[in-house]
């Protein structure tokens, strides 16, 4: 349910103004005005239950600091001071944390790399002429090079709108993610010292491409990964515990005005 503007929230007998939850709102961007309303009315509803919770327990606000340094108000070292005596999730250690690491070894590979040289046809694609004419000359380049293979760092050097001329077109080692997709699509299914057959269009221009050295991704060691398992496996059993602790008090709130169930998202901010 969309909350109604018009509409008072009510969060154990206590209103939550209108005022409150437009400027809320401002922190919940979003691609309609009411979705942003509906985020910021759930997270002061759920900001007051938790209040109201450490009312209840008499939690004081003790002095905590946020990862830059800075002290928390009142109310939020309130929730924390809450959330952190209230809520218990197990250490993670060595033994869940190598059963993690086992089921999901494909996570923990280093990427593949491969030594890559190109020589650019540079063209903008929104000016087809342009882009024509640079694939026609990378096609030319093609045919010269199956014929005399050796001259590609020279062709580079004196045809490439590529910085990387000057080095007969070397890019160096090419990894996953680190150039657009179609250039890696092509150079990650060459064999070392192979040449792509075809042109490589892509929005800087039309491409020859030459693979070199492959180098195979490795595992890394579960040592080596360890620590970062270990918070993520901890972060991930805290978030469901703070969850279903918001559940059951929001189960025993009495709230009005918005249809709310929990939180999976970022509680304290």
């Amino acid at each position: 349910m969309t909350p109604n503007p018009d509409q008072a929230l009510m969060v154990n007998g206590i209103e939550i103004p209108a005022a409150a939850i437009a400027e809320e709102a401002q922190n919940h961007p979003a691609d309609n005005p009411d979705a942003a309303w509906s985020e910021a009315a759930r997270a002061l509803a759920i900001r007051a239950v938790l209040l109201a919770e450490a009312d209840r327990l008499s939690i004081e606000a003790p002095v905590i600091e946020d990862e830059k340094g800075r002290t928390l108000l009142p109310d939020d070292a309130r929730i924390e001071a809450l959330l952190d005596q209230e809520v218990t999730t197990p250490h993670a250690d060595e033994a869940t944390c190598r059963r993690y690491y086992e089921q999901h070894i494909d996570q923990f590979q280093s990427p593949a790399l491969v030594e890559a040289s190109h020589i650019l046809f540079s063209a903008p694609q929104d000016e087809p002429g342009r882009y024509t004419k640079a694939e026609l000359r990378a096609i030319d380049t093609i045919a010269e090079l199956k014929e005399h293979p050796e001259r590609f760092a020279a062709l580079a050097e004196s045809l490439s709108a590529c910085p990387s001329g000057k080095q007969g077109g070397n890019l160096g080692q090419i990894g996953p993610g680190q150039t657009v997709d179609e250039f890696e699509t092509f150079l990650f299914n060459l064999e070392a010292g192979q040449m792509c057959p075809v042109p490589v269009k892509t929005r800087f221009g039309v491409h020859v491409i030459k693979a070199g050295r492959k180098i195979a991704g490795e595992t890394i060691p579960f040592e080596a990964i360890q620590p970062k398992i270990a918070d993520y496996l901890e972060e991930s059993s805290w978030r469901r515990a703070v969850s279903q602790y918001l559940k059951i008090l929001i189960g025993k709130a009495e709230i009005s005005g918005l249809e709310i169930e929990g939180s999976d998202g970022l509680l304290v901010q």
